[in-house]
Parts: C-alpha cells; structure tokens; sequence
C-alpha cells in the first residue's frame, strides 16, 4: 500500500477560521425560496409559513451567514416591492430567470426567517436597475433606530427594532452580459463607490463587498478585479469571487478541481495586493468567496414565467462530494485571505438539502462534507506538510493525489483531518506525525466511498450515500497510519492529550 508523509505543527499556521467561511446563499431561483425555506401549506409549516425541517436541517450544517436575495434575480429586483401587507404587493415578471415573482417573501421576511435559523443575514444591493440612493434607502429599512421615513416604514410593517445587518454585496456578478444592467468595470466602480459612500453614511458600521469577476473564464479577468479595486479599495472591505465546477468527461480533471480554486484565489489576491501596492494603503483586502459550488450547467426546458418552476435541481453524487470535499479544503488553505464564502444555494437549487412540495427533506450527497467541516473545521488552520503522489490532468497539470487541510481547535484541543483520495486504483496510508501534540487519540474516522461512483439520495433513498465509520488507524512509534481508502473523502478527529 502507498504511502503519503504527512506531518503538522501547532505552531505552523495559516489563520484563523472566520465562521463566515461556512456561510450559503438563498437567491429568488427556483424552488430556494418557495417550497424550499417557506411552504405555508406543508403540514411542517410554522406560523409564519417556514418549514420547520428544512430549518432544523439549516441548523444541523451550523451555517451561520446567508447571502439573499440574490444572485442574478437582484440586478432587476426593487426591494420595496416585498415589503407592507402582502395582499398589495405587486407581482413582477423576474427578467432574470424568465420567471413570476409574487413577492409574497420580502426582506422582513426573510430577517424572521434568518432569526429562527441563527442565521446572520449578507444583503445585496441592486446596482444593476437600482441606484445608489435606493441602497442607502435599504440600509435605513433595515438599520436606522427610528423617526425617518424608511425606518419608520420597517416599524409600521411589524419590527421596531433594527435588523442590524453588517454585512452588504454591492451588486452581482455586474461584469456578465447576462445580467440585467451589466456595467463594465470603470462604470461600476463609480457607482459602486457612489453607493459605499451613501450606504456608509446611513450606517458607518457596515461591511461592504465588492463585486469581482463572475468566473475566470470572463475575457476581462483578473483586469475587471483590478480597475474596480482601483475605485474602491478604501470604500470596502470584501473583493468576491464565484466559481462552479462540473463533470465534463475526464474523472482526473473533476477531481482536481480544487487545484483551479486554488489558483484562482492566488490570483485574486495578487491582484488585490498589486492595487494596495499602488493605492499606497496599509489595508488589506480579503475575499468573499460568495459562490461556488459543483454545478451542472444543463438546460432544462420550462414554460416562461412560472411561479418557483424547478430551475437547477441538481441530484449529486458520490463523486460530486468528492469533489465538493476537495474544495473545502482549498478554502481551508485560504483562510488568511479568504474571511468569507457562501456555498450556492442552500436548499433546492444546486443545494446540500432537497425537498418535496408537501413532503420530505432529504440531504444530499454534498450535505455530509459541508456538515463535517463547518461543524468540525473551526479553530485555526495548520499548514500541514504532505507528501503525495501525483497525477497529470488535462486542465490543471500536475495534481496531489492526496488533497487535505487540518484544524487544529483549541478550545476543546482536537485535530481534524480532512482529506480526499483522488486516486482511482490505491488506497493510501497517511504517515501522520503530531509531535508538537503530545499523544493523539483517534475519536473518528468518517469516509465516503463505495464503488458506484454515481449512486445519489432520493426521497425513496435519502441514506443512500452518507459517511460510515471505520477503524483504519494504527500507532508505529510516534507515527499514526491513517488509511485513506480509493477514490474517498475522510475526517478523522484526533483527541490531543498534551
């Protein structure tokens, strides 16, 4: 059996986790929002029509920032149209996803719907249609005390206090002709910055998120990245990124897919410092990564202007939570740069929870790496040193066969290991060596594998792919011997004694 050296330091850091790494994405798509986060006739419905299961399971991944309402929906979406009673809000045709808009869930809403999920709410302003004074509109809605017209406006609809929100996209994926507005780069960042300067009037206490390139494959990157930071570096505290991956054919390019992450994050960031460098400032920018995700880009052939149709309902796989794994780590490797990210979406659309229109919630194959390392990769993570075999891909060059990172929680003095075995023929036997840990107890080991990479959960088999436990650890001197079985995704939690 092949083996792969592997060795960590508690003092050999890359940062600290921000919780905000593990945040998701509720846009007005599809089922996300009806049927999905709110189905006032499902017999699980709370009062205020939210279902109560798919909340739980919400809870049950510990995300603890949603991104809403949007997504390519919020570049034509005017947020006053989901506010008062319901029975007079106007219905609209959504341009964006050629679909109806009832509007019957709002910003208030939505807050509610945040506050029962301990959910801390990242809203987007709508720099495409809207304008900067309806952004500065927005965060008096939700932010100002009282005794103006839009604070008292979101009293009169039912909350005297103020939502608080800290945190704000300006605009979306603004460099794409696909959406609604789309603005080039000098464009958007005058009035991004326009609508910072506003926004940071009405409440000098938030946090603002630029908007970066949609995807690497946009003939403008990283050049878009870097004329807006030019307008903004000083007016914000987030650049974003968005990135999708999907099967194509070649199973080695898939899985390696967490080499494209990582060097579009570099580069980002590269780009982010070359704009300190000139600016002359002593910021640093971080990224949100506020998108990403394994998609299947297919058509799907709808009628128009339906009301919450199925749009992009992807059924995942064993294979695509391999590969979702192996992207978590990359964000793992990146938490000194990367504060933020946001998995899309949360339910339904592209989602780790699935539902039924007056039925079941069932999670999905991707549900169980996102659950590990949001509920078990807190703390700070090591720059552990990993010696792997490799193999050539067609789009990413060389690749480790073995993909890992590791947290190190000092709270309750636990190791976890997460790592994905590429490699379709080997199992590997991880050499792992913790001296600066003392003694270390194996706690778990959770791997998913099996040998139909294909097989998903459906609401007739909802377990049909889920981790299981196994005893593969032994001690040879100061060495533990971790086997990674073929083509897996594993966390092993380690119980340190020093």
């Amino acid at each position: 059996m092949k083996r792969v050296s592997y060795f960590a330091d508690k003092n050999y850091k890359i940062g600290e986790v921000d919780p905000k790494l593990f945040g998701s994405f509720i846009e007005h798509l599809g089922r996300a929002v009806y049927t999905g986060i709110y189905e006032p006739e499902h017999p699980l419905a709370d009062e205020d029509g939210f279902r109560k299961d798919v909340m739980d399971l919400v809870k049950e991944l510990n995300v603890p920032i949603v991104r809403y309402p949007g997504g390519n929906f919020l570049s034509g979406y005017d947020w006053t149209d989901g506010i008062g009673p319901k029975e007079k809000r106007p219905t609209r045709l959504d341009l964006a996803w050629r679909t109806t808009e009832t509007n019957e869930v709002g910003i208030d809403e939505f807050m509610k719907w945040a506050h029962k999920s301990n959910i801390e709410a990242m809203l987007a302003v709508n720099l495409g249609t809207g304008t900067p004074k309806e952004a500065g509109n927005l965060v008096e809605y939700t932010n100002h005390p009282g005794n103006t017209y839009w604070s008292d406006l979101r009293i009169q609809n039912g909350q005297k206090d103020p939502y608080n929100v800290k945190v704000w996209c300006l605009g979306n994926e603004m460099d794409g002709p696909w959406q609604i507005g789309q603005l080039n780069a000098e464009d958007y960042g005058k009035k991004a910055r326009e609508a910072a300067k506003i926004m940071k009037w009405v409440d000098p206490t938030i946090k603002l998120v630029a908007c970066g390139s949609s995807t690497a494959e946009m003939p403008t990157f990283p050049e878009w990245d870097r004329v807006v930071l030019e307008h903004l570096y000083e007016h914000v505290d987030y650049i974003s990124c968005h990135r999708y991956y999907e099967n194509l054919g070649n199973i080695n390019d898939f899985l390696g897919s967490f080499a494209d992450m990582d060097h579009f994050i570099k580069t980002i960031a590269s780009t982010a410092d070359y704009v300190q460098a000139k600016n002359r400032s002593k910021k640093k920018m971080y990224i949100s990564f506020d998108e990403w995700n394994v998609w299947y880009q297919k058509k799907v052939e709808l009628k128009d202007w339906e009301i919450a149709p199925p749009i992009l309902e992807d059924n995942y796989s064993l294979l695509d939570s391999l590969v979702f794994g192996g992207l978590l780590c990359t964000l793992l490797q990146h938490v000194d740069r990367v504060k933020m990210a946001s998995l899309a979406q949360l339910v339904n659309v592209i989602a780790p929870i699935f539902t039924q229109k007056g039925g079941p919630a069932i999670k999905q194959a991707i549900f169980y790496p996102f659950y590990q390392v949001s509920n078990f990769g807190r703390g700070v993570v090591l720059n552990s040193l990993v010696e792997s075999p490799k193999i050539e891909t067609n789009k990413h060059g060389e690749i480790p066969l073995v993909q890992s990172s590791t947290t190190y929680n000092l709270v309750d003095n636990t190791l976890s290991i997460f790592a994905l075995n590429c490699s379709e023929d080997d199992d590997f036997v991880l050499d792992a060596q913790f001296r600066s840990f003392g003694q270390v107890k194996v706690i778990e080991h959770l791997v998913m594998d099996g040998t139909n990479l294909d097989a998903t959960n459906t609401f007739e088999t909802p377990d049909n792919v889920k981790p299981s436990q196994i005893d593969s650890t032994s001690k040879t001197g100061d060495h533990l011997e971790i086997k990674l079985p073929k083509m897996s995704w594993n966390m092993i939690r380690l119980q340190c004694e020093s």
